[in-house]
């Protein structure tokens, strides 16, 4: 099972740290992606790693429009990962969902969305003033 949590209701320029965390699987041996969804838009990938190993471009994807503004990070300890998400603009607004791939494909991209094996059920960010 896996769970994000840390969304709601932030102003224009602020902050949120999202957390995915499993009670059932080990999220260390897995590839990570993080989507979202808008209302009316399609599930979009916003940020993906692709192996264990430190975040850098060779493993790492970021959409554009995030890119200087969010990050990812593992905590093995406790079984979790975090998308840190800085100076938030109302287009962020959206569900934000946390996928598993078991393995790793070691490349800056994220997996076509049915290639994941696990997903959370999401959390909502809303960005407004």
């Amino acid at each position: 099972q896996v769970v994000e949590s840390g969304g709601g209701l932030v102003q224009p320029g602020g902050s949120l740290r999202l957390s995915c965390v499993s009670s059932g699987e080990t999220l260390d041996y897995y590839s990570i992606g993080w989507f979202r969804q808008a209302p009316g838009k399609k599930r979009e990938g916003v940020l993906c790693i692709s192996d264990r190993d430190r975040v850098s471009e060779r493993n790492t994807y970021y959409l554009d429009s995030v890119k200087g503004r969010f990050t990812i990070s593992r905590d093995n300890a406790k079984n979790a990962v975090y998308l840190q998400m800085n100076n938030l603009k109302p287009e962020d607004t959206a569900v934000y969902f946390c996928a598993l791939k078991r393995g790793y494909y070691s490349d800056n991209y994220c997996l076509p969305q049915e290639s994941y094996d696990l997903w959370g059920q999401g959390t909502q960010v809303t960005v407004s003033s």
